[in-house]
């Protein structure tokens, strides 16, 4: 079964943040488990960003967080946002596609 992360961020750097994330994705070449990657900017709150991540199960998304790039990246993103991240873990139960 599929899973996703849904990851909520606020700040005032995305900029720098998405500098932090082209990083990332360069140093996990070959290595992170990510399906795909999906960064949404809400329109209705200046600031606020949806990050939705998917991953063929629970298991990849787990040996992703592991990754050594994966945790410096976490640590560095904290510096850039303006409150902790929210987390929200699902299990993928149906994906349509017109």
């Amino acid at each position: 079964m599929g899973y996703v992360q849904i990851i909520e961020l606020r700040t005032s750097q995305f900029e720098e943040v998405e500098a932090l994330h082209e990083a990332w994705l360069a140093d996990t070449v070959g290595t992170r488990t990510t399906t795909s990657e999906t960064i949404l900017a809400d329109r209705d709150h200046p600031g606020r960003y949806l990050v939705v991540v998917e991953f063929p199960d629970e298991a990849a998304a787990a040996q992703n967080d592991a990754l050594a790039a994966t945790g410096r990246f976490a640590e560095q993103l904290r510096d850039l946002l303006d409150e902790p991240p929210t987390f929200r873990n699902l299990d993928l139960v149906r994906t349509d596609r017109t």
